[in-house]
């Protein structure tokens, strides 16, 4: 293994791989912890390109706020937005799998319930058109400004009329501890996943970011094989599955490590870019 690259099983790094398709989760994985995307991933997009490979942005934020970030090559990727519930290519939707309304009133009332009993959290419905927040305060919003580029203050969650991709909960102690047992009875029925220290994130029951990059390799015709994935939390397990070449980062949760074939420096040590570059022997 090379540049901090490590397996995580039995599996040996091809000397040169066939890779057709890149998938990347943001928070945690492409992005440092100032929220920055490292100046080597630009030129590095453009070698990608070159050789033919897709580059896939798969995140559990919304479409607009991935396409503001890539904004300068975003019709050169195609984005799995809202924890793959939303593909999008050029601004077609390839794929979108949204909640039934009434599953979305009830989400609502359960968050309000949790909220009443003393909880700190706040709620995002995440539509196809735009997000939107009943609750609005300074230390709230500053949350969910980070992950939405469109984002509508309403007086009533329930009075929404968009096709809703996501139910999002943000708490501001521990997702794993204040919303998971509190949206666990929805696991039965629908897709519950803690993306993140303070969210948690209730989908379709069909929806996660793998599915997604399933879509994506049927519409190309790209096998697992010549698939590369990274993450670094609960909501990336799925993607783990869909590709031979799997990587957990330095910094992921430990389910994460457990799913993956191979481990990649951190998000801090610029991981996505180093281990791309040095499994395609990328100078």
């Amino acid at each position: 293994m090379t540049d901090g690259i490590t397996a995580l099983n039995s599996l040996e790094l091809d000397p040169t791989p066939d890779i057709r398709l890149i998938a990347c989760d943001m928070d945690g994985t492409l992005l440092d912890d100032e929220d920055a995307i490292h100046e080597d991933f630009w030129p590095l997009i453009e070698e990608l390109h070159g050789r033919g490979v897709t580059f896939c942005p798969a995140s559990g934020r919304q479409y607009y706020n991935l396409l503001q970030r890539f904004e300068p090559i975003a019709d050169d990727l195609i984005f799995i937005a809202e924890n793959g519930s939303f593909v999008v290519h050029k601004g077609e939707e390839i794929s979108s799998d949204c909640l039934a309304r009434d599953v979305a009133r009830e989400l609502t009332r359960a968050a309000r319930a949790l909220s009443a009993s003393g909880a700190d959290i706040g709620v995002v419905l995440c539509g196809k058109r735009s997000a939107y927040i009943e609750r609005s305060d300074p230390a709230f919003f500053a949350e969910v400004d980070k992950y939405y580029q469109r984002l509508e203050v309403v007086d009533d969650l329930q009075a929404v009329e968009d096709e809703i991709l996501k139910f999002a909960v943000f708490a501001f102690d521990s997702s794993e501890r204040v919303s998971a047992p509190a949206f666990a009875r929805f696991r039965a029925t629908h897709q519950v996943v803690v993306s993140g220290q303070h969210w948690l994130d209730v989908m379709a029951p069909s929806v996660n970011k793998g599915a997604g990059i399933r879509h994506i390799q049927q519409s190309l015709g790209i096998t697992p094989e010549q698939t590369m994935v990274f993450g670094d939390f609960l909501n990336d397990l799925e993607m783990m599955d869909q590709a031979r070449y799997s990587f957990a980062m330095a910094n992921a949760h430990p389910q994460l490590k457990a799913r993956a074939n191979f481990l990649a420096p951190g998000n801090t040590d610029n991981g996505v870019v180093r281990t791309i570059k040095a499994v395609l022997g990328i100078a």
